[in-house]
C-alpha cells in the first residue's frame, strides 16, 4: 500500500494532580479541518494539538515526527518539543 497524510486532533482534559488525560484521537480529512476543530475544542479544553503523519496504514509504519498543524493549552512534554 502506498504512504497516505492523516490529520489528527488530540484534546486533553486535566486528569491527577497535574497529569493530562488524552481524550480520544478525532481524524480530520485535511489539515484545514484538524486546525479549525483544534481551534473550536482550544476554547474548553486543558491542551489541545493539531498534527499530521505520513506512513503506511497496512503494515502500520508512521514517521517518527509528526507535523504540527495548531497546538494550545498545556500539553504533554512531547507535543512541547516539537
Amino acid at each position: 500500500m502506498a504512504r497516505e497524510t492523516i490529520y489528527v486532533v488530540q484534546a486533553f482534559r486535566a486528569g491527577k494532580g497535574k497529569r493530562l488525560t488524552a481524550d480520544p484521537a478525532i481524524q480530520c480529512k485535511s489539515p484545514e479541518g484538524a486546525r479549525k476543530r483544534a481551534e473550536s475544542l482550544a476554547v474548553t479544553k486543558v491542551g489541545v494539538v493539531a498534527f499530521s503523519t505520513s506512513g503506511d496504514a497496512e503494515l502500520g509504519e508512521y514517521d517518527d515526527e509528526p507535523t504540527i498543524l495548531f497546538k494550545a493549552g498545556r500539553l504533554p512534554d512531547y507535543f512541547e518539543t516539537t
